[in-house]
């Protein structure tokens, strides 16, 4: 990566079932070793599973899920001297999705369950309703953040 120019920003199409940018970058995360249509069909699988169970709009409730999982700030090294502090920073909008949605991906594969699309669907359903573990990794990681409020002085 080039310390001169600042990296353009991709943009993600949206997917064809619900017309979505983040349901397609979901489907980039879950995917394993360019598996595109397996990832989907997961993802697929797994909304379908969430509207059975709660009755109500699966892309309103993956979106509340996102939303509720985002992290606002995050801590990041910073080396001053010989010490190394862990300073407090706010998450750009686009580096909490990211966040997020990685998270949700590694949780719901270390979730108990028969298979990833049902494994998927209950971390969303947890995400949503602000339990599960994705949302203790949001709470220990604002945690870390009040923690180490003493050293927000050590901006980048």
């Amino acid at each position: 990566m080039s310390r001169r120019t600042a990296l353009k920003q991709r943009s993600v199409p949206p997917d064809p079932v619900y017309n979505s940018r983040l349901v397609s970058m979901m489907v980039r995360r879950i995917m394993i070793d360019g598996k595109k249509t397996v990832a989907s069909g997961i993802i697929y699988d797994a909304l379908n599973t969430v509207e059975e169970r709660t009755g109500s709009d699966p892309l309103e409730t993956f979106e509340t899920a996102v939303r509720n999982v985002t992290p606002l700030v995050e801590v990041k090294a910073r080396r001053v001297g010989g010490a190394t502090y862990q300073v407090p920073m706010e998450v750009r909008s686009g580096r909490g999705t990211a966040l997020a949605l990685r998270w949700l991906a590694r949780f719901s594969r270390t979730r108990p369950g028969r298979t990833m699309a049902t494994r998927f669907a209950n971390e969303i359903m947890d995400a949503a309703n602000e339990t599960g573990s994705t949302i203790r990794k949001r709470e220990e990681t604002h945690k870390m953040a009040e923690a180490n409020k003493a050293f927000a002085h050590y901006r980048f």
